[in-house]
């Protein structure tokens, strides 16, 4: 536990003697060492058989400066960040239509991804159209740009053809973007439904954001190989002008071409160059050594019947770049656990500066995403279920001092109630694909996470957590015979003692009233001393 006094007098209308010490109390060993980790706003957002008839989710969505919006596998909603209200919803598919994409009849949508860009006050989503009867083998990335900061309103979208010559066929696409371009990229597969590598496409962001919003300048890299460029690529997510237009890759996914179990040592990262220009190009690969990394477990679950599938050990969630360090995360196995590996990697150099791996003693860990802010907080989010517990929603948050990241102690955000069993025609029993965490733009010390938890037997739910990584400032106004205290934070509750020596904190719950996630207290003068404190919950 740590504790922050701060000691001040007022004087009321009626000179009455009012002196107040407000203490903040959290979680951590120190304020300066450990950030603290506060759920905000925690709630359901999408369940299946709902809101969405589809499996898995592909969890993720992304936080504004007034919303958050979910895109998720059969659905677009908007919520509001004040109170987690829902305020525009529809199915994917109609998301597309309404940005202006014509469908042939009987296809379809997946894979989501979604970003807000603060330099530009726009909304960039992204999915893959494909035909659900299979005839045809060849899609489309589907990409639509916000009209302005709400996301509510207007957005124009475009469809790009995954392979230009009509061959293959764009699965798990990625998004990523900076100051120079917004990109795409998709694992390519022929008729035969064989893998025959990734593919990259980059576009100058100023033709998104132009009137009216266009593709010019899109350069499409055509079909690259698995081994040079690694698997799953994921372009880099960078708001901060410090992005060199990266691309991050697992050079494995924990398997060989027979299907068995392998191990590897490396990273692959690759770079666009001249995004803005008459010809686009990609630099060399680099391959970075970094831990050995391998196929993760698939997760137990409290019923002890078949095991969740979380997948391989690619990249699933966005890469980060913040203040030229880049943030990655994703799964691997040590011990017959499934568990987390994360790196930082220095972009300009191409190097690695730390990796460390997330374990429990008992519990399996998958599907995580990373996100941080400019200070050097870190939060991870993922799921966790094991022999006693159910698929649920967990997140850590760190902190790097002198170049070293170090992690709390993990965090419910949101407990599952089942063993989850919903196998597919595969007799696989599909979850994920992924999840997603952000830095909130109008308050980097507050993250937002989406994650997938396990409702019922057969039944996902997404759930949506605000967590608070920053203790709040408690502001003291006097005000005629009252004295005003207010905070930005809801979930931190507000107590009062009159004696620092021997206290016994009781809660303030009267006179409070909420706007925008501010706290205000209107408390009178009593003519004696109040001592009072936030606490987190």
């Amino acid at each position: 536990m740590w504790m922050k006094c701060v000691r001040g007098e007022l004087r009321g209308a009626l000179v009455v003697h009012l002196s107040l010490t407000v203490c903040v109390v959290g979680l951590g060993t120190a304020l300066q060492a450990q950030p603290v980790l506060v759920i905000g706003q925690n709630f359901t957002a999408t369940t299946l058989n709902v809101d969405s008839p589809d499996v898995p989710p592909d969890a993720n969505g992304v936080v504004g400066p007034q919303h958050y919006v979910e895109l998720v596998n059969g659905r677009f909603a908007v919520f509001s960040k004040t109170n987690g209200l829902k305020l525009k919803s529809m199915t994917d598919l109609s998301f597309w239509t309404q940005a202006g994409i014509v469908f042939p009849g009987g296809w379809d949508v997946t894979d989501p991804r979604i970003f807000f860009d603060p330099s530009s006050q726009r909304w960039f989503a992204s999915q893959v159209d494909f035909d659900s009867s299979g005839l045809i083998n060849t899609n489309h990335f589907l990409l639509a740009v916000s009209a302005g900061a709400d996301p509510t309103g207007a957005w124009q979208a475009f469809a790009i053809p995954s392979d230009p010559g009509g061959n293959n066929f764009a699965d798990f696409p990625t998004l990523g973007l900076d100051a120079q371009g917004v990109y795409l990229s998709g694992d390519m597969f022929d008729a035969n439904f064989n893998p025959v590598g990734p593919t990259l496409v980059s576009i100058p962001k100023s033709s998104l954001l132009a009137t009216p919003p266009s593709t010019s300048g899109l350069k499409w890299f055509g079909i690259l190989n698995y081994s040079v460029r690694g698997e799953i690529l994921q372009p880099v997510v960078c708001f901060d002008n410090t992005g060199q237009s990266l691309v991050l890759a697992a050079a494995n996914l924990g398997t060989d071409t027979n299907n068995n179990t392998v191990t590897n040592t490396s990273l692959v990262i690759s770079q666009f160059k001249n995004v803005t220009g008459s010809n686009p190009t990609l630099s060399s690969s680099a391959f970075l050594t970094v831990p050995a990394y391998t196929l993760p477990l698939d997760p137990a679950q409290p019923d002890g019947s078949v095991n969740l599938d979380d997948g391989d050990a690619r990249f699933s969630a966005s890469v980060y770049q913040v203040g030229g360090v880049l943030y990655a995360v994703h799964s691997t196995e040590i011990g017959n656990l499934a568990v987390i590996r994360w790196y930082r990697i220095d972009a300009a150099k191409q190097t690695v500066l730390e990796s460390g791996t997330l374990s429990d003693p008992i519990n399996d860990l998958y599907y995580p995403s990373i996100s941080a802010n400019a200070a050097g907080t870190v939060v991870i989010a993922y799921n966790a279920s094991g022999p006693n517990t159910f698929p649920g929603s967990f997140a850590v948050v760190g902190s790097t001092t002198k170049g070293v990241t170090t992690f709390g102690k993990p965090l419910l955000l949101k407990a599952g109630t089942a063993s989850y069993q919903n196998l597919d025609s595969n007799s696989l029993n599909r979850w994920g694909d992924y999840s997603a965490t952000s830095v909130d733009p109008a308050d980097p010390t507050r993250f937002w996470t989406i994650q997938e938890i396990a409702t019922g037997s057969d039944v996902w739910s997404t759930q949506v957590t605000e967590l608070l990584t920053a203790p709040p400032t408690l502001s003291i106004v006097p005000a005629a015979n009252k004295v005003s205290l207010s905070w930005a934070g809801a979930a931190f509750l507000l107590q009062t003692t009159t004696d620092l020596a021997n206290p016994h904190w009781a809660p303030v719950s009267v006179n409070l009233s909420t706007n925008n996630d501010v706290v205000t207290a209107q408390l009178p003068t009593t003519g004696s001393q109040a001592f009072f404190r936030l606490r987190a919950p």
